[in-house]
C-alpha cells in the first residue's frame, strides 16, 4: 500500500521517496516532527504519505475533529485555501501548547503534501489486486499470463509479457487453426507442464465475425475447409498461414523436411488460386484444389520454406509478437563475440563498471522528476530478462534520435549498485543494433570498437579507446 502511494510523480517531486527508502533499509533513522505524531507516521518511517495521516496530524495538533481536519486538508488544494488554513493551524496548534518551531516544521510537511496527497483506502484498493496478481503469477503463471495477455498488459508491450512467461517455465504454443481461441488459452502439455496458446485476437486485420466463425467451425481438415466453412477473407487466410496457424494441421516443423514437401508458400499459392477462381467464377471442378480435397491435394510448388528469420518477421508483422524465436536469438553470435552483458548477469557486475548491453526496446518513459530536467528511462529485453537504462540530459542530445527511433539498441552505461539485488545502468551512449551488426559483419570486433570510440562522449569529454567490455 505504501509503495503504490509513493510510486507517483508527486512524492518524487516532494522528495518523499528518498527518506522513506533510507529509513526502511536501515541506512538512517526515521525522523518524527514531534513525539505526539510518532504513532501516526511510524508505519511510513516518519514520512507523511496518506490523506488519513494529514487528517490525524491536524486533529492531534489543533484539537479539532477528524471531519474538520479533512475539510482543512481539502482546502489546502488551492493557494488561497493554504493561506487560510495556515493562519488557523498556527493559532490552533499554538493554543494546544506546541512550540513555533514544531508548528513551522509540521506545516511545511503538510504544505508539501497538499501537492500530491493520496488516500490510503484508495491505495489499498490497488494493492489488493496487486498482491493477488503476484500470488497468481508465482503459483499459477500460465493462468496469470493468459489473463494479462488476453486483456490489457499495462505499460509494457505484450512481447515482453510473453518473454516473461517463458522465464517462468510457461511453454509458448503457436497459433493453431484448431486449438486457438479468441483469447489466450492455458493447455496442459504431455510432460505435465503448462502451455500458453496464442490467440486469434492477435492476428492483424481479423474481425470478430471471422474469429467466431473459426471457433464455431473447429476442427478443420484443411485450408480449403477453413476457407469454405469459415468464409474468412484472403488477407486473413494469408496472415493465418504466415503466422503458423496451419503448421500443426499440415505437419510443418521448423528446421525439418515438410511432410509431402509442402511449405507455407504452397498454402499461400493455394489461397491466391482460390481467390482468383472465386473472382472469375470458375467452376470448382476446374480447380486443382476443390472444396472436398484433402491436404494431399495441395501440390508442392518447389519453393523453399520460410527460414527462422522470415518466420519471426512474419510473426512480428502479423501478431506483433516474436513467438517461435526471440529476436535477440539472431544476434547471439555478435553478443558473444563483443562480450556484451546479458540481463541475467547484471547482478555480477560491480559498481562503476562500464558495460555494454543490447536488446529489444520494450518501453520508453520520460516521467517528471524533481529537478525539472528530462530523464529518459529505456527498458530493453535481451531474451534473458528486462533491464533498464537511464539517459540523463548530458547524454540525450547526440543519442535522442537513436533512443526514440530505433527498436533494437546497443547501450553503453555505468553500473550503479544499490544493494544485493539492486542494480541500475546510467547510459552514456547507444547505437542501433542492426547498424552495429552490419559493422561487425564487415569489420569484426575492432570495427565496433572504432564506432564506439568515434561517438560523442557525455559532457563533451575526450573519448578514450577501450574494449567493448
Amino acid at each position: 500500500i505504501i509503495d503504490i502511494s509513493l510510486f507517483r510523480p508527486g512524492p518524487v517531486k516532494s522528495d518523499m521517496v528518498t527518506p522513506f527508502l533510507r529509513a526502511r533499509q536501515g541506512w538512517s533513522s526515521p525522523e518524527y516532527p514531534h513525539p505526539d505524531l510518532r504513532s501516526i507516521v511510524e508505519e511510513t518511517y516518519g514520512v507523511v504519505v496518506f490523506h488519513e495521516q494529514v487528517m490525524q496530524i491536524v486533529a492531534t495538533m489543533t484539537g479539532c475533529s477528524l471531519a474538520e481536519a479533512d475539510e482543512s486538508r481539502r482546502a489546502m488544494g488551492s493557494p488561497e485555501g493554504q493561506d487560510e488554513v495556515r493562519v488557523w493551524f498556527y493559532r490552533a496548534a499554538h493554543a494546544q501548547g506546541y512550540e513555533l518551531a514544531v508548528i513551522e516544521r509540521v506545516w511545511e510537511i503538510l504544505r508539501a503534501f497538499a501537492s500530491f496527497g493520496f488516500c490510503k483506502a484508495h491505495a489499498a484498493a490497488f494493492a489488493l489486486p496487486t498482491y493477488q496478481s503476484a500470488w497468481l503469477k508465482a503459483h499459477h503463471p500460465a493462468a496469470f499470463f493468459s489473463g494479462v495477455l488476453t486483456h490489457d498488459p499495462g505499460m509494457y508491450p505484450k512481447r515482453l509479457i510473453l518473454d516473461d512467461a517463458r522465464h517462468f517455465g510457461v511453454v509458448i504454443l503457436g497459433l493453431d487453426i484448431n486449438a486457438s481461441r479468441s483469447g489466450y488459452q492455458v493447455e496442459r502439455m504431455p510432460d505435465g507442464a503448462w502451455g500458453l496458446r496464442m490467440a486469434f485476437q492477435e492476428v492483424k486485420g481479423i474481425s470478430d465475425t471471422e474469429i467466431d466463425a473459426l471457433i464455431a467451425g473447429q476442427p478443420f481438415s484443411s485450408l480449403e475447409d477453413v476457407m469454405h466453412r469459415a468464409g474468412i477473407s484472403r488477407p486473413t487466410a494469408e496472415n493465418l498461414v504466415l503466422a503458423g496457424a496451419f503448421d500443426a494441421l499440415y505437419g510443418f516443423q521448423q528446421g525439418t523436411q515438410r511432410r509431402h514437401h509442402l511449405t507455407r508458400r504452397d498454402l499461400l499459392i493455394h489461397i491466391a488460386e482460390h481467390d482468383r477462381s472465386r473472382r472469375s467464377q470458375i467452376s470448382p471442378a476446374q480447380l486443382s484444389l476443390d472444396m472436398s480435397s484433402t491436404i494431399t491435394d495441395v501440390v508442392p510448388s518447389g519453393l523453399g520454406e520460410m527460414n527462422a528469420g522470415e518466420s519471426v518477421r512474419a510473426e512480428l508483422e502479423i501478431l506483433g509478437l516474436d513467438v517461435s524465436h526471440h529476436m535477440m536469438e539472431f544476434y547471439e553470435d555478435m553478443l558473444a563475440d563483443l562480450s556484451l552483458v546479458r540481463a541475467r548477469d547484471l547482478l555480477e557486475c560491480r559498481s562503476q563498471q562500464e558495460i555494454f548491453v543490447a536488446g529489444v526496446k520494450v518501453a520508453t518513459q520520460t516521467p517528471p522528476i524533481r529537478s525539472g530536467k528530462r530523464v529518459i528511462f529505456v527498458t530493453l529485453d535481451d531474451a534473458t530478462g528486462p533491464m533498464d537504462a537511464t539517459f540523463f540530459e548530458d547524454v540525450q542530445d547526440p543519442y535522442a534520435a537513436t533512443i526514440f527511433d530505433s527498436w533494437l539498441l546497443m547501450v553503453r552505461g555505468v553500473v550503479r549498485r544499490t544493494g544485493p539485488r539492486g542494480v541500475s545502468l546510467r547510459a552514456t551512449g547507444c547505437w542501433e543494433l542492426g547498424e552495429v551488426r552490419r559493422i561487425w559483419k564487415d569489420g569484426g570486433r575492432e570495427a565496433v570498437i572504432d564506432l564506439v570510440d568515434s561517438s560523442p562522449v557525455p559532457g563533451g569529454g575526450e573519448q578514450r579507446s577501450r574494449p567493448i567490455v
